[in-house]
Formats: structure tokens, sequence, C-alpha cells
């Protein structure tokens, strides 16, 4: 239950803004509390002014969710904080019914191949854009005449993610990030288990550094080894599909989830070897005793504090560095923040582990509260194992990423926007050097690809500055000639085949 001390109460109204159930009210400058407050704790974390805690008392009435670790308490009639369950008599009902089929996809065209007839690697650029393609070739596929047009496109507004599966600290957000002295992109924001760079893009490419920008965009996207310097942050020694090289360190493994999640896992087999674990990780550690896991193994609060701001039951935000799963916690005896002895008892056994299982430690609290490292013992060390066992193989990958909404229709069509809406609608289907893109939603053609599943070697750079980028364009020859599309171009896949 929420309890707001009135003498400490500012009445800023941070906590009625941050509500998600408008449950607070601002009454004589002081925050007052509806009936339908959940719990769900987000007063007490805006607070500014430390008027705000939170017991373990819950409202008669209110029924306990259990789908996630907020646990609000709802009140009869009303929502929780996620607005999706709805206190029914007792029971929490979901409140939107199960939803069996979408035909929000779009309609399918089976008759198009999934592959280009012919890819672009190797077609060439007509310049300027009006001509036709350098290939426009057709074909009978299922007895339907199917027509796939191929040109190496200069794109300026093109770029590449780069994903590097890793914890450790690379450095900060939106951090710059440089090969040999020139800025060619930046941090972007971290995905599951994974750092991200963006490298390139329109303005970049179109800047001092577009040239240097450029070459690295084609080197990465073509599997050639990049060495980048992060501002402030990490040397990073890359190559797609390959390992990361992180300031010197090969990284290994990528960490099987954050901390809580390796405690819902793995929370029997630790349950059964030791009294707690700690599962440092950068984003969420994990305390198994207080998780929400440790209860459903037949576990009780140990009273241990880890290493971190504590978000909800169990789960911990931790502090990026370069110590143990990328935290700043250099080895288990900084794990520990106190031990609360009303509740621990000497010789409870706390593992320290990471993530990814790399490294582990085990502590024994003493008596007066303070923890010693204590070897590990085989079955301790088998459980860790086992972590280590479900992790992936740390590797870097990237996803090019472009933008073909502009004069290179031109060469498929005398009305481009037919073209656009085509690729949307799914009757163009858009291949990159081979490979299956995504359309990005939205006005234009902005595609992502794979870089490993495209043609080896099929990305080159002019001097503009730009990347050049395989383009097909694949539909029916019936849409061919509904978008306009220049039909006297087009010759039989066969007697281009035959010429090359």
């Amino acid at each position: 239950m929420i309890v707001i001390e009135e003498s400490l109460c500012k009445g800023c109204g941070l906590c009625i803004k941050n509500c998600p159930t408008s449950a607070v009210a601002l009454i004589d400058k002081i925050a007052q509390l509806g009936i339908h407050c959940t719990s769900c704790g987000i007063c007490l974390r805006v607070c500014p002014c430390g008027a705000v805690s939170r017991n373990d008392i819950v409202a008669d009435g209110a029924a306990v969710c259990r789908a996630c670790p907020v646990q609000c308490a709802i009140q009869p009639g009303f929502e929780g904080a996620c607005r999706r369950y709805t206190n029914v008599n007792g029971t929490l009902i979901r409140n939107r019914e199960l939803v069996a089929a979408s035909d929000r996809a779009g309609k399918l065209y089976p008759e198009i191949p999934d592959r280009p007839l012919i890819t672009a690697v190797g077609a060439g650029t007509e310049y300027p854009c009006c001509k036709p393609a350098p290939h426009i070739v057709a074909d009978r596929v299922r007895d339907i005449e199917v027509i796939t047009v191929v040109t190496e496109a200069p794109l300026s507004y093109s770029g590449i993610k780069v994903k590097i599966d890793a914890n450790a600290h690379i450095g900060a957000e939106g951090a710059r990030v440089f090969r040999d002295g020139a800025a060619i992109g930046m941090v972007d924001t971290e995905e599951y288990g994974a750092k991200m760079l963006s490298i390139g893009g329109a303005n970049i490419l179109s800047g001092k550094h577009g040239f240097a920008a450029a070459r690295t965009i084609v080197g990465l996207a073509n599997g050639e080894r990049m060495v980048l310097q992060v501002e402030k942050g990490s040397t990073l020694d890359i190559t797609v599909g390959q390992p990361p090289i992180i300031d010197g360190v090969t990284e290994k493994k990528m960490r099987v989830g954050c901390g809580s999640a390796t405690v819902g896992m793995f929370a029997a087999q630790l349950s059964s070897v030791v009294d707690e674990a700690i599962i440092l990780d950068h984003h969420v550690i994990g305390l198994l005793s207080e998780h929400r896991a440790g209860e459903e193994v037949g576990m009780t609060y140990s009273g241990v504090i880890p290493n971190g701001r504590k978000s909800t039951r169990g789960r911990y935000f931790g502090e990026q560095g370069h110590g143990w799963g990328g935290t700043n916690i250099a080895g288990p005896l900084q794990a520990v923040k106190m031990v609360d002895m009303n509740l621990a008892k000497p010789g409870l056994r706390i593992l320290v582990t990471e993530t990814t299982g790399q490294q582990a430690g085990l502590l024994a609290v003493q008596s007066d509260g303070t923890v010693t490292e204590i070897p590990l013992t085989a079955e301790i060390q088998a459980v860790v194992d086992l972590i280590a066992a479900n992790c992936e193989e740390a590797r870097v990958s990237a996803v090019y990423v472009g933008g073909t909404g502009g004069s290179a229709r031109a060469g498929v069509t005398t009305y481009p926007i037919k073209l656009s809406q085509a690729v949307h609608q799914g009757e163009v289907k858009l291949t990159i050097g081979g490979a299956p893109t995504y359309i990005l939603p939205g006005g234009g053609i902005n595609f992502m690809v794979d870089v490993e599943k495209v043609v080896p070697q099929a990305f080159t750079w002019v001097a503009t500055p730009a990347t050049v980028a395989p383009v097909e364009y694949t539909m029916t020859r019936a849409t061919f000639e509904k978008i306009g599309g220049h039909t006297a171009a087009v010759k039989p896949v066969a007697t281009v085949k035959k010429d090359v």
C-alpha cells in the first residue's frame, strides 16, 4: 500500500502527472490518494521530496496482479497501472478479448517469387535516372509472367546499423563514433544483449567526413574488418559475422537475458544449490530470493541487498561499467551492498555471477553481516555452466538502411509514385542483392536488409559521396504495365543470362 507523509509533500504535482490510473489528487496543495490506487510505485519513484513510501499491506478487496514484477493491487471494478487487467468480483480479467486473426498485414501476392529473376550485383547504373534501368528482364514463373528490374543505385540516403553482442560498456548513447579520427556515426540505443551503432546517414554523408563514412558503410556491409573508436569510450575491432573485440578483449557470449530473466529461467536450479543468488547485469540485476521466481520455487527473502537501484521485487537497476555483467562491480564482494541480519543467518551462501555465466564467485555471510568469499563447489559451478551453455556466441551483425524513393524509381517507371505505392501494397517485391528487405511504413521506399544475406561484396560507393546498393524490383507483368513501367526495355531473362 502507498502511504503519503503529508508533512513532507510540497504539492509539486509530479505524482499526479505520472500516475497511470489518475489515483492521486492535489487537495489543499497536498497529494491525496484515491481508493483505486494500485500501489504500482510510480509516485514513489518520481517524488522529489521523499513523501511517498510503500508497505506490504494489501487493501481489503484488492486482487494482486501477477502478470509483471510490479504486482498491482487492483480494487474491484478498476484496472491496474498497465490498463490491461480489471478486477471483476475479485478475479482479474484481461479487458480485451483474444484476437484470433489480423488482416492488417495487407494482401498477399503469392504469384511474385521470393527471389528476383537476376540480382543487380554487377548490373551497373544508368545515369541520368530518366533512362530505363540497366536490365529489365522477364520470365514465366508458375505460368505467370514476372518482371525484375535491376540497377546499382547510388544512395545518399543510406547508412548501416551495427549490432554488437556484448555486455561490455562501450560508451554513452549518442556518443560519436570515429574511424581514423573522422566522425562517421554514433552509439545508438541498446538492444537486447547488444550494443548498437548507427553509421552514416544523409547528413553525415554530405558532411566533411562523408567519404570516410561511405567507405565504412561499404566496408562493414561487405564483411571487412573495421577498427572504430567511441568518443570517451572503447576501441571496437569489428567484422560482421565474427565475435567483437572491445578494448582488445574478444567477447565470447551474448547474455541469456537480463539478470531478472536469468533468475526467472534458472530459479529452480539456483535454489537447489545456494541460499541466494545475485545475477549481475548492467540493465537489471536479479536477486533470487526476493524475485517472484524465487517465491515460485519456495524461497523467502534472505535479507541480502545487492548493489543497485531497486526497481521492483528482486530487480535492481545496475550501473554501466567495465566490471562483471557490464556493471561497475569488479567482483563478487562488491555485489553485496549490505545484509539485514534480522532476516539472514550466518553461513548463508550467496552465488554471484553474470548473465553469461563466464565469471562467478561464492560468498558466505558472517555473524556481523559482512561477507567473505569461499570456494565454489562443483554442484554450484554446474549451475553456472548451465547458464553459460544457454548463451549464444557473441558476434557482430549489420543491417544496411537505404532509401530508394527518389529519382532511382524513374529507371523502373514513368510514374514514380506508382512504384512507391505498389511496393508498400506488396504488389512489387524489393530485394537488395537477392536478399529480402523490410520496408519501413510511411512515405517513400525506405528499407532495411541483413547484409549477410546479400550477394558477397555487393556494395560499393561513389565520390558524391554515396553508397551504391544492388536494387531489384520484382512484380508481375500486369503490375509492371499498371505502374507505367518501361515495357519497351523488357528482355527475356535467358537472353541476359546468356550474355553474362
